[in-house]
């Protein structure tokens, strides 16, 4: 369903620290790899060739962000996190919580923002936060 878009050099480490288990946040595992399924999500929206990609993938990283019990989660679009948890932020603890609300706040600026470019912009400020949030 997906177009196979190279990683990042940082999703590239948050798919690695997924794939060992580890998770240098001390979050859960499910969280962690909500985190990174979410920056992958806002990584293809920061790539896509058009409008509707780049809101499409902005409303992914929302979804796994939130949660399908969560403000915002949107059921007309796809959930890329589906069985993984509850959503990145209730299954992160506080600290961790405050900045996933943090890069939700700009992935939702994005979805609605109708210039691509500055959609595009605010999904690449998504995606650092959020491989920023794992690595910490």
């Amino acid at each position: 369903m997906y177009a196979k878009l190279p990683l990042s050099l940082a999703a590239a480490g948050a798919v690695l620290l997924l794939a060992t288990g580890a998770s240098a946040t001390g979050v859960s595992p499910a969280a962690s790899q909500e985190i990174a399924t979410a920056a992958a999500h806002a990584g293809m929206a920061a790539s896509a060739a058009d409008a509707t990609m780049v809101h499409a993938h902005l409303h992914h990283t929302i979804n796994c962000l939130v949660g399908p019990k969560g403000a915002g989660y949107d059921t007309s679009q796809d959930d890329p996190c589906k069985g993984q948890g509850k959503g990145a932020i209730p299954d992160s603890p506080p600290a961790m919580q405050k900045k996933l609300e943090a890069a939700l706040a700009t992935a939702k600026i994005g979805a609605a923002e109708p210039d691509m470019t500055s959609a595009k912009d605010k999904a690449r400020q998504v995606q650092s936060a959020l491989t920023s949030a794992l690595g910490e």
